[in-house]
């Protein structure tokens, strides 16, 4: 009896030196999944003559992060004014856009002078947060309220309806192009209330994180269940001692 008990522990522990490698890939591939770290000011480089989008929430297409540069560029050769868009995959702890926003606008501008003709737009990609940081040269044309508006509705607009991030920025473009250069402001996006119907759909992380959790469970249960089976499945072929 003692035999079969060794043999049983033993073939657990090869078991588990088995599973534990695969246990080891799924938990590194599902912390791989994980957000990436938060980002602070002292992270983001310094400012070019050919920074126009600043896309660290890789959440706009190159053709179009090409486009918009391609105007932004154009708009300031024209008038004078600089617009930027930043957009950042999770703040520092206790930072909000604002904060964000303010104290990039003064490390690329660390003056009233510099800043004078600056326009920056910020976003958050993790809370869709929004913010915009405008010099006082530029205030006569893109008032607070306008600012404002493009931050709160014609930027947020298109992620409410899906996280929509290049129209988003398409439009936030077109807008402050617009206004800048003295024409008309188009004003916001019209906002079509809809139905939402919350579905039953899991989405694909988690599903993956489902998915590994199940695994790990289960590999852990077969490693004890299986040993117990093989030695009752032992015990029961073993030849009667009777007779």
């Amino acid at each position: 009896m003692t035999h079969i008990l060794q043999q049983v522990f033993r073939m657990k522990k090869l078991l588990i030196r088995l599973i534990l490698p695969f246990l080891t890939i799924i938990l590194a591939a599902s912390l791989s999944s994980s957000p990436a770290l938060a980002s602070g000011v002292y992270q983001i480089p310094n400012l070019t003559d050919s920074t126009w989008v600043l896309d660290q929430g890789d959440v706009i297409s190159r053709i179009n992060e090409g486009a918009i540069s391609s105007s932004l560029e154009e708009l300031a050769k024209q008038t004078g004014k600089e617009v930027r868009f930043v957009t950042i995959h999770r703040l520092d702890y206790g930072e909000t856009p604002e904060s964000f926003g303010q104290a990039l606008f003064e490390k690329w501008f660390p003056n009233k002078e510099a800043q004078a003709n600056q326009i920056l737009l910020v976003l958050d990609t993790v809370t869709n947060g929004t913010a915009i940081i405008t010099g006082d040269e530029v205030k006569p044309l893109l008032t607070d309220a306008i600012a404002n508006s493009v931050a709160e509705e014609t930027l947020a607009a298109p992620l409410r309806d899906g996280n929509k991030y290049n129209q988003a920025f398409l439009d936030a473009s077109d807008r402050l192009v617009a206004v800048i250069s003295g024409q008309p402001d188009p004003g916001p996006p019209q906002v079509v209330d809809k139905v939402q119907v919350e579905g039953t759909f899991k989405k694909a992380g988690e599903t993956d994180k489902g998915n590994a959790t199940a695994w790990v469970v289960g590999l852990l249960i077969a490693a004890t269940i299986i040993p117990m089976a093989t030695y009752y499945i032992y015990l029961a072929v073993q030849p009667s001692s009777e007779g």
